[in-house]
């Protein structure tokens, strides 16, 4: 995990922390740096109402490193969203807070973790396979692209 200097030059590791309605608007800087069609609000909202487990990663000075949405369905939990913010992507945040969320997965005895990612999405399906995500589906037409087109979702799975 990389570190980062606090303001009395000591050094301190990331942290995480629960995602509430004040973080919406940091929480949409990165969504909307990082994804074609982000999240609104109201979706954020939505899993915010709904108790989804909404985690985000900070560093010292309490910037958002990135943040991920899990819902539970019966015995796994599904990865709703997941963004590291653009200037923190290659620097191994994203296996940090793949850890957390699968760690928390186990803790709570789900026995896997779903997801869904763009076909295009080549740099999150290598993250994905690398951390052993395996592809066991798509779902055809499933993501919005620019002129009404569609794009398929590959449907990947861990088992904890």
């Amino acid at each position: 995990m990389s570190q980062t200097p606090n303001i009395s030059g000591a050094v301190s590791a990331p942290h995480f922390y629960c995602l509430s309605f004040a973080d919406v608007d940091r929480v949409l800087e990165i969504e909307e740096q990082v994804y074609s069609h982000p999240w609104t609000r109201g979706n954020f909202h939505d899993s915010l109402y709904s108790a989804h487990q909404m985690l985000g990663l900070q560093d010292a000075s309490n910037n958002l490193i990135g943040y991920y949405v899990l819902m539970p369905v019966v015995d796994e939990m599904h990865l709703l969203n997941f963004a590291i913010a653009t200037q923190h992507q290659g620097l191994g945040y994203a296996r940090i807070l793949l850890d957390h969320l699968c760690a928390s997965a186990r803790e709570q005895r789900f026995l896997s973790i779903l997801l869904e990612v763009r076909l295009s999405n080549l740099r999150a399906l290598s993250v994905y396979t690398e951390y052993g995500f395996s592809e066991i589906g798509r779902r055809k037409s499933y993501y919005p692209v620019v002129g009404n087109l569609r794009e398929d979702a590959i449907v990947m799975r861990i088992e904890l």
